[in-house]
């Protein structure tokens, strides 16, 4: 499963990972003077449970200790949030205008918030995607919400953690590297994505976010 393919450069990094597997094979089966054949790699083990979360790979701006790939259990919580449609070039604006809109009635309401900021992404495409920017609750409201704000709850189960740093474009780059992760893992998601935003979009520089981005996997 392809995890925001707008934003997934996958066919070309598959086919010059052939060309450079075709590149050594060609070099091994050359003679060459005094050379000698290595023997094979060992397999690499699977990973034990309470194994070290693994590492994000070179070229993403990340800190010690930040998850990726780290197995998470997600609870469900009752959430308020308003749900929409975007296209990924205005996405940073479409989300961080609907938190706004949560938070504002979070507020006035008097809710007790429990848990991050997020966007539970339903459904992607190459084009765009369908969304709920939704808030966190300690409990459900007692009244209904009015207007575009709607109550349910947040998606549950089991989930991939992985810790991105630095503006919501450069998200294009950590999310390549999740498929990557996913197919080296031969892991299939829900179809259900979701940002948590340890940095609210709704008031922080979008140059300097950090954003928990967790995926459902069956």
């Amino acid at each position: 499963m392809v995890v925001r393919s707008a934003r997934c450069k996958k066919a070309e990094a598959s086919l010059a990972a052939f060309g450079m597997a075709l590149s050594l094979l060609i070099a091994a089966v050359e003679p060459t003077a005094a050379q000698t054949v290595p023997p094979p790699a060992a397999a690499k083990p699977e990973a034990a449970p309470g194994a070290p979360t693994p590492i994000a790979p070179e070229g993403l701006t990340t800190k010690p200790g930040d998850a990726f790939g780290e197995a998470v259990t997600l609870t469900a919580k009752p959430i308020v949030f308003v749900k929409g449609s975007g296209t990924w070039n205005q996405a940073f604006t479409i989300i961080s205008g609907a938190l706004k809109t949560v938070e504002d009635y979070v507020a006035k309401a008097g809710l007790k918030t429990d848990g991050l900021p997020m966007t539970i992404f339903t459904a992607t495409d190459d084009h765009g995607f369908d969304y709920q920017a939704a808030i966190p609750l300690a409990a459900p409201p007692k009244d209904a919400p009015q207007g575009d704000v709607q109550s349910g709850q947040s998606p549950g189960g089991r989930a991939l953690k992985f810790v991105h740093r630095g503006s919501y474009e450069a998200l294009d780059d950590t999310y390549e590297a999740i498929n990557n992760y996913l197919d080296d893992k031969g892991l299939e998601s829900r179809n259900i994505l979701i940002e948590q935003y340890v940095t609210d979009p709704a008031s922080a520089d979008e140059k300097n976010l950090v954003v928990e981005v967790l995926v459902l996997v069956k």
